[in-house]
């Protein structure tokens, strides 16, 4: 990859956080404790040491931080997340400040040519996410916030009559992570996929009928970020679980996509993507001939308690919604963006 190229996407990367992050000073930098979210002054000063450990620092202990006792504070795979809100952190300011002086410097040995250009793009697209999550906490402690998905623009099945399919990723398609690796052959059978993802007003009708309402809805309302607003019946309904997916799905007759469907027809044109994170019925498992990348925390140590979610939010830059991503959730979580379509054989 060319260094302008990676120079664009640090920045590109760190303006968005900066955007959902950087206000987060005084009584809600650490923010209560819950299990669903981060105190913002760990989060930040993780993404900084991330990028710092990976980029300048080449994964090396014997390279030391430019702050000291930075692995004790922000490995979150030996800091266990009930802890983060107990350390002896930098404060709000410093640690804004810590992570900026990292990415000075790797943007400056980017330009000597002496970055790894797969851990630069590896950092990138973990500060993207760590750039999602900041929404999600925004919404779920109610702070103020922007955006939101479009309306569903389309209705109706798309029909498939199946066949083999390649699925997974190629080495020919840019930086992908190892849980998408390899593309591999699969045999699917015909199926029908719903054009658009359910919407609020569809979803209504299972709530009325005895179904659980979705996180953040009341009356004909629901909250965005820290406002209550109108439910807009043809936005797609978002902030259910995967068993609330699967509850509905029952209701209507209907069942949940499996990911490499949803991933054929992603690829075929598959409209209204990109809104909400999209459930699918398929468990978070390895492909076949798996090896994990250097980030061995990242997708190893949740197969087979996760369910796989396709297609990118409102908050997903471009980067990471792509047709082949894999995101992954406890089919318990609310929270995040998400949202589904039904399919049927």
């Amino acid at each position: 990859m060319q260094v302008e190229t990676l120079v664009r996407e640090l920045h590109e990367s760190r303006q968005r956080t900066r955007r959902v992050a950087d206000d987060f000073g005084g009584e809600r930098e650490l923010g209560p404790r819950l299990a669903i979210v981060n105190p913002p002054r760990w989060e930040i000063g993780h993404v900084g040491w991330f990028q710092e450990w990976w980029c300048l620092r080449d994964a090396c202990e014997d390279r030391a931080s430019i702050l000291p006792n930075a692995d004790r504070l922000y490995n979150s795979a030996t800091v266990a997340h009930a802890t983060r809100w107990e350390l002896a952190l930098p404060s709000f300011r410093e640690t804004l400040a810590y992570r900026d002086e990292v990415t000075a410097r790797l943007i400056e040995r980017v330009k000597r040519g002496e970055a790894d250009p797969y851990f630069v793009q590896l950092a990138v697209r973990h500060e993207d996410m760590h750039a999602e999550a900041f929404h999600y906490t925004r919404q779920t402690l109610g702070y103020e916030g922007e955006g939101g998905p479009d309306r569903v623009t389309a209705s109706g099945y798309q029909e498939y009559a199946g066949g083999i399919f390649r699925f997974g990723s190629t080495p020919d398609q840019g930086f992908v992570f190892d849980n998408e690796k390899w593309s591999h052959p699969l045999v699917l059978q015909p199926f029908r996929i719903s054009r658009g993802c359910v919407t609020n007003a569809q979803y209504e009708e299972f709530v009325r009928a005895g179904g659980e309402a979705p996180r953040y809805w009341r009356g004909g309302e629901m909250r965005r970020f820290d406002r209550w607003v109108e439910r807009v019946p043809d936005e797609p309904v978002m902030h259910v679980s995967w068993h609330e997916a699967q509850a509905y799905c029952r209701f209507a007759g209907r069942r949940l996509p499996t990911e490499a469907e949803w991933e054929f027809a992603a690829l075929d044109g598959l409209e209204n993507t990109g809104q909400v994170w999209e459930w699918t019925s398929s468990d978070f498992l390895p492909y076949p001939g798996f090896v994990r990348d250097p980030y061995k925390e990242y997708s190893e140590p949740w197969f087979g308690t996760h369910k796989v979610l396709r297609g990118g939010s409102f908050a997903t830059p471009a980067r990471i919604a792509r047709p082949r991503f894999r995101n992954f959730y406890t089919p318990d979580r609310a929270d995040i963006f998400a949202g589904f379509r039904t399919c049927a054989s």
